[in-house]
């Protein structure tokens, strides 16, 4: 059975049944709470210290550029050290940054390059913690609960969603920004306590591990080199950078365009929460028989909709309506691009990998907020959002080209490789492994083919100047030669290797028709060379 067959068979509240999961996950559910508690005290109180529509979207900005900027970084420093004590470190941060949030505020000497700053520094946190927060998720559950974990894990945070823009909102208009910066400061607490009682069962040490420069190189090789990968990207950034209008324009939308409060901005985030809580749990039974290519096509036909009744309204109701159904696309397509991300990763570069899928999602969405501020600056509010729905709807049908993977492909290591020789150091250099083939000359093409897919998998395990050689004295002989920096790190491709790999160098192996087996031979550089 595949994974993907295996998750068709379990329940959506399957992951409950894990204690580690429940306790972070209900952590998770009241941090997020606090965070938008804070975010909703962050963009109201910008809209009173600075009447511009850009200053009010760089609100927004603030918060996604740091994710764009160290999500890559930080993805490395998740898959290098240990991931419970790196979260419990960022909480420390997260909360200092919202108890300076209180202080300027009951101090009275906020001002806007102070909030936007103060947001920026909040934003790092963040940043810092989300792709090893998502990698934790794959810790915690068997790989064929990942799929309900991943959506129960986005149903936590659209509950926050929802819960936390009213709760912000009627905060703001009872007690003020100061109470909202101080709950959320309390709500990073919980996720200390859950971190704390998390037993994390630590991977399987092999050597020392990875430099941090080279890394973030082998999470950007691993991208750039899989196809699966940069499908789910491309489609992650054509939805994101058009949707992120109605996010970046929202309390506009509230204080301009409908003439409201703090209270009417919180119970429009709390519509866009409650569609995404209604829309997560209806996603099982829209996804059966669906691919996920289908859901984020018409997420993002129901979310350019949304936005086109939102930019026509006047009343608070239909604008409710309208938030409504764009938090059901959201959590439908935020939910089939981050489960199909974590499937598409080996857990080697899960958090590179997932840092990467953060970088673009809040690199489309902190372009996206400056785009459509300034477009609502020069236009107006209604305008910058019926500019984005027209586009969103165009160049969504065109990105559905891009056809997204299934998540049947087995990641999990095969170890399939024989143990290599022992050397005096692991950190002897360069490597070069050369294979030798021969094969039927009438299945030239057909080899080659296949050792083309290989080589690429190759590659993105970290293979250097992989080539391939025929020996035209003697036709239908081949080898295959390809180095590795370190002997360590030509261990670690004997770690990286999945049984999708395997299946890869079968179909290469089938063409070996040689009277002895294929020859692999290992050459280090020479010492002193």
């Amino acid at each position: 059975m595949t994974s993907a067959a295996a998750s068709a068979t379990i329940g959506p509240f399957a992951p409950f049944r894990r204690r580690a999961f429940v306790l972070l996950w209900g952590a998770a559910l009241i941090a997020n709470t606090g965070t938008w508690i804070r975010d909703v005290a962050n963009g109201w109180t910008m809209t009173e210290l600075a009447s511009s529509s850009l200053m009010v979207a760089l609100v927004q900005s603030a918060v996604t550029l740091p994710v764009f900027l160290l999500s890559l970084p930080a993805g490395a420093l998740g898959d290098i050290f240990d991931r419970r004590r790196m979260l419990l470190a960022i909480q420390v941060l997260l909360i200092a940054v919202s108890l300076s949030l209180a202080a300027a505020t009951y101090f009275g000497v906020m001002t806007a390059p102070l909030l936007l700053a103060l947001t920026f520094a909040g934003g790092v946190g963040f940043a810092l913690q989300g792709p090893t927060w998502q990698a934790v998720v794959a810790e915690l559950v068997p790989r064929a609960e990942l799929n309900a974990a991943v959506a129960l894990n986005s149903t936590g945070i659209n509950v926050a969603r929802a819960i936390g823009p009213a709760l912000g909102g009627l905060v703001l208009a009872t007690s003020g920004a100061l109470l909202a910066y101080l709950i959320d400061a309390a709500s990073y607490l919980a996720v200390i306590a859950a971190l704390l009682l998390w037993r994390r069962t630590p991977g399987v040490a092999h050597g020392a591990p990875e430099r941090f420069a080279p890394a973030i190189a082998a999470g950007v090789r691993y991208v750039l080199l899989s196809a699966d990968v940069k499908r789910v990207l491309l489609r992650s950034a054509v939805f994101f950078l058009f949707a992120s209008a109605y996010w970046a324009l929202l309390p506009l939308v509230a204080r301009q365009q409908l003439g409201g409060d703090a209270s009417l901005y919180g119970a429009l985030l709390g519509a866009v929460g409650a569609g995404a809580v209604t829309g997560a749990l209806l996603l099982p039974t829209l996804r059966r028989g669906r691919s996920g290519g289908t859901v984020v096509l018409a997420g993002t036909l129901l979310t350019a909709a949304a936005m086109a009744a939102l930019a026509l309204s006047s009343s608070g109701v239909v604008a409710f309506i309208a938030l409504f159904i764009a938090g059901a696309a959201w959590i439908a397509v935020l939910t089939t691009l981050n489960v199909t991300m974590q499937t598409a990763l080996p857990d080697w570069v899960r958090a590179r990998g997932l840092a990467i899928y953060l970088t673009v999602f809040f690199g489309a969405m902190t372009l996206g907020s400056a785009i459509w501020g300034q477009v609502a600056t020069v236009l107006d509010v209604p305008a910058s959002l019926l500019v984005a729905a027209v586009g969103a709807a165009l160049i969504g049908v065109v990105a559905a080209a891009a056809v997204l993977p299934q998540g049947d492909a087995d990641l999990t290591p095969s170890m399939h490789w024989p143990a290599p020789i022992v050397i005096g150091t692991e950190t002897r250099g360069p490597v070069l492994i050369e294979i030798a083939y021969e094969i039927a000359p009438t299945s030239r093409a057909a080899f080659l083919s296949a050792l083309n897919a290989l080589g690429r998998a190759r590659r993105r395990d970290g293979a250097l100047d992989w080539g391939v050689y025929e020996d035209e004295g003697r036709p239908g002989h081949f080898t295959e030669i390809f180095f590795a920096a370190t002997w360590r790190d030509h261990l670690r491709q004997h770690e990286r290797i999945t049984h999708a790999d395997a299946a890869l160098q079968a179909a290469v192996d089938a063409f070996h028709i040689g009277p002895e087996p294929k020859r692999v031979r290992h050459l280090v550089g020479a010492q002193g060379n």
